[in-house]
């Protein structure tokens, strides 16, 4: 299968003349050949997608953009099971997980559809302000122009399409930038998009490098806003480069959970298993630091190895398999470095830190201390480390001390200490019995501190591609 950039709804086969190879991370097959744009093709989509909101999408009413999103997410739902076995094949994701990235996809899509119709403004009493008699004043939203989305390997088609589109439900155009590993499903719903009715033009997909998009895209006069996910290390790099252009950047986490004494212990090992393990931690939100009280300790630590290990290791497109690959044998190689290096320093491996080429398999670091990597920094990688705490104010402590603050669990039947820790968190969103994993689409999804800028979620991502227009009358 060859792939190539799709501008103006034509595919594009030239470019640098340079070709990159998708493989599967389990089995290295050839998944595709992809045709990689320079510059040069990234400036004509800029100046295309301009053209196209000029054209086409500043004039679109709202009903076109709703019906052109609920078809895209019937075509979606018709074809889940060819999307599902795409993105295990190129990202490495066991199918079921797959299977639900992509019900999760389509909901997107029918959020985004209902919410393009509802995006209101106020009515202003301008007589509450001196001088302000016989005046009426109006705030509506509008869409700003060109959307770079930038868009990483974890979930291909959920977190490509929560950029993508709430920025076409508020009447934007956007230039589609994927992760090189995972663009054949990009592609692909670059295709269902013209299928479903969308203008040429309004979605260009532009397959380069992250070198190309540093350059050119994230610079352009012509586009006033960028949403990214991806590392921090990346994430600063756009931000000293966008200029002032608005950014959402969601950045990665070291994800906390504090299970405490009284908490429903075997429904917080099986949640916990699947938020330290699910996508072989590869979730930006993965639980990588559980702190447990002292009390529960072992008894937690015994169970969480048992069910860690039942989990079933394998070929991703394997009904069964509930772990798979990493995406890359470097990034599985990181992360082993990264377990020896705790280990000479003291801390226990419980189970897993062995290697397979890509496999990196599930790993419980116990006797950790907080200046380690595996603790301090982002693993995104199947490891988890546990923390054993004494009282309330010593977990919420441990857990506010990082440069990090995406999401967070707490388990917990004491309903005042649940509300008490979560106000206390420094954290874009805490979960009370659930794990830090856990995300839905319809509320605000970001971060504080250094785990991001802005929110994603339909509604606050569509805000955050508008901008408030005032519009004033003397009557």
């Amino acid at each position: 299968m060859k792939i190539a950039s799709i501008i103006n709804g034509a595919e594009r086969m030239d470019g640098s003349g340079e070709t990159m190879e998708v493989r599967n991370p389990y089995s290295g097959d050839l998944v595709a050949e992809m045709t990689l744009a320079d510059e040069k093709l990234m400036e004509e989509a800029i100046e295309n997608s301009r053209q196209a909101f000029q054209q086409t999408m500043k004039k679109m009413p709202a009903y076109e953009r709703s019906d052109i999103l609920r078809r895209a997410s019937d075509l979606l739902e018709e074809k889940q099971e060819e999307f599902a076995e795409i993105v295990a094949r190129e990202a490495g994701k066991p199918i079921k997980h797959s299977r639900a990235e992509i019900k999760r996809s389509i909901q997107v899509l029918r959020f985004s559809s209902e919410l393009s119709k509802h995006m209101t403004g106020e009515v202003l009493p301008m007589d509450a302000a001196l001088r302000g008699d016989n005046r009426m004043g109006m705030v509506k939203r509008v869409p700003m122009g060109v959307i770079g989305a930038i868009t990483p390997f974890n979930f291909p088609l959920n977190l490509s399409l929560h950029k993508i589109a709430p920025a076409i439900a508020a009447g934007n155009t956007v230039i589609f930038k994927p992760a090189e590993k995972t663009p054949v499903s990009a592609y692909m719903l670059a295709k269902l998009f013209q299928e479903a009715g969308l203008p040429d033009g309004v979605l260009n997909l532009v397959l380069s490098t992250g070198k190309v998009a540093g350059s050119t895209l994230v610079p352009h006069k012509d586009v006033p806003k960028i949403t990214f996910t991806g590392s921090l290390t990346v994430g600063k790099i756009i931000r000293d480069t966008a200029g002032f252009k608005k950014v959402t950047m969601e950045l990665g986490s070291n994800s906390p959970n504090i299970v405490f004494e009284d908490a429903d212990i075997d429904d917080a090992i099986e949640r916990l298993v699947n938020a330290a393990f699910g996508y072989s931690g590869q979730v930006c939100v993965s639980a990588q630091r559980i702190y447990v009280q002292e009390d529960v300790y072992d008894e937690f630590l015994k169970k969480y190895v048992e069910a860690t290990n039942n989990l079933e290791i394998g070929d991703p497109l394997g009904e069964e398999t509930d772990f798979g690959p990493m995406i890359d044998e470097d990034a599985a190689k990181r992360i082993q470095e990264w377990v020896e290096e705790a280990r000479n320093e003291g801390a226990t491996i419980e189970t897993g830190g062995d290697r397979k080429g890509t496999m990196m398999y599930p790993t419980i670091i116990t006797n950790v201390k907080k200046d380690m990597k595996v603790v301090k920094e982002e693993a995104f990688a199947p490891i988890v480390t546990l923390m054993p705490f004494k009282t309330e104010e010593e977990a919420v402590a441990n857990t506010n001390d990082s440069i990090y603050g995406l999401q967070a669990g707490v388990f917990t039947k004491d309903i005042s200490r649940a509300y008490r820790v979560a106000d206390n968190l420094e954290m874009g969103g805490v979960w009370i019995n659930e794990s830090s994993v856990y995300r839905q689409d319809n509320y605000p999804y970001g971060g504080v501190k250094l785990s991001g800028l802005g929110r994603e979620g339909v509604k606050y991502a569509m805000e955050e591609m508008t901008e408030m227009k005032f519009i004033g009358v003397r009557l």
